[in-house]
């Protein structure tokens, strides 16, 4: 255990050393995607849930649960935060750059990250309820993840913890709510309350008898054109 604690050390005073050589703007970005990262994040779960209402009750129910689960990966990593006390690293290792950021507070602990936690979290849900999201998903999760050691603020193995407790919560939240709330939305969807139906949306079906009339009058002057 000692061995890889002393693994990553190193391995946080090689980024934090490549941190320190690349540009400002550089610098910048890296600084900016830590929070951006997540406002993205949250964006998604709009289009995807605004995607759904015109989708199956199953891929609202997973529309719904996305955000639901990636909270629930940031309640575990918080829980797991509050019982282990590992400090900072920007204040721990010694003959370390200075942080990008400001070092948080004493008493904000560093084990595991919950911005990876979240990113984690987020991209697995996303991708389980919008397919093909996946290539989109991770990639920003990982690097959010190595962000945070970037701007010197966690070690690399509490952002891998934290990517691997919140994929594997948001996994099992999503997995096991499924059901039943695919059944609150079938509920949701057959209820004559405008704004919970605008909310659930009228699924695909209401969708294509939306526009069943428009196709038959379109093959219907098709049909008299042809003559």
């Amino acid at each position: 255990m000692d061995s890889l604690l002393d693994l990553s050390d190193r391995l946080y005073l090689d980024v934090a050393d490549f941190a320190h050589s690349t540009p400002h703007w550089f610098q910048w970005i890296a600084e900016v995607w830590t929070e951006l990262g997540l406002l993205l994040f949250g964006v998604l779960f709009l289009v995807g849930w605004w995607r759904a209402r015109e989708g199956s009750s199953r891929m609202m129910a997973l529309a719904l649960l996305a955000p639901l689960a990636t909270a629930f990966g940031y309640v575990v990593s918080e829980a797991l935060k509050s019982l282990i006390d590992e400090e900072r690293p920007c204040r721990a290792v010694v003959g370390a750059p200075a942080a990008l950021v400001d070092c948080p507070a004493y008493g904000d602990w560093s084990f595991p990250s919950n911005h990876s936690a979240i990113a984690g979290a987020a991209a697995v849900a996303l991708a389980l309820s919008w397919r093909g999201m996946v290539w989109l998903t991770v990639p920003m999760a990982l690097l959010m993840a190595f962000s945070r050691v970037f701007v010197g603020v966690h070690y690399p193995h509490d952002v891998t913890v934290g990517l691997l407790v919140g994929a594997v919560v948001a996994f099992l939240v999503m997995r096991l709510g499924e059901r039943p709330v695919r059944t609150l939305v079938e509920t949701a969807r057959s209820s004559r309350n405008r704004t919970v139906l605008w909310c659930a949306g009228r699924g695909v079906g209401a969708h294509s008898a939306a526009h069943a009339p428009a196709h038959a009058e379109r093959r219907e002057r098709a049909r008299h054109g042809a003559y």
